[in-house]
């Protein structure tokens, strides 16, 4: 009996628990839009991988820790996209993954948006991001979407060069499945 007890016990401490969900490539997009001789130019990346554990009744076990592969880039353009791989750029062969990582999840003040403080690490170099977000529940798990701002220079992503602009703005949409 006090086996049982204690078995519905754990049950019932385990609802409103944080749920796991994996990030997915399809139904995802990591885009990127930078001006460049100053006419808008994007791209995306591909390689989701990671964990993201979410409850939006428990923000606080909330968690999220998501990579892309950064020789995936695609900008349409393969030559480009080749430039791009480089050492003053990307630099893949050395690091192949751009990651992010919250510090901590928050409500927003709106419905259904919450609010994301953490990391993000692009070519061994780690700043700091804030952003607001939305998580709408789908079929089989979440829907993230988000946008954040950040400067190519801050890591150290195409030099000084003077055709690009230094804001790349970064739009998130990620796919995650139980």
């Amino acid at each position: 009996m006090k086996f049982l007890f204690l078995f519905i016990s754990i049950l019932i401490s385990n609802i409103g628990f944080a749920q796991n969900y994996t990030p997915t490539d399809v139904g995802s997009s990591v885009h990127f839009v930078i001006k460049n001789f100053g006419v808008k130019t994007g791209g995306d990346f591909t390689g989701l991988k990671g964990t993201i554990v979410f409850n939006p009744s428990s923000l606080g076990s909330s968690q999220f820790n998501v990579s892309v592969s950064s020789s995936s880039i695609d900008t349409d353009n393969g030559t480009r996209d080749k430039h791009l791989k480089k050492s003053d750029y990307f630099n893949v062969d050395k690091f192949p993954e751009i990651t992010i990582t919250s510090t901590k999840i928050s409500e927003s003040t709106n419905a259904g948006r919450y609010y994301f403080v953490g990391n993000l690490t692009i070519k061994g170099v780690t700043k700091p991001v804030q952003f607001g977000f939305g998580a709408t529940p789908n079929s089989t798990g979440y829907l993230f979407t988000g946008e954040f701002e950040i400067n190519r220079r801050d890591f150290g992503v195409g030099g000084s060069s003077i055709s690009l602009n230094d804001k790349v703005k970064v739009n998130l949409s990620i796919n995650a499945k139980k």
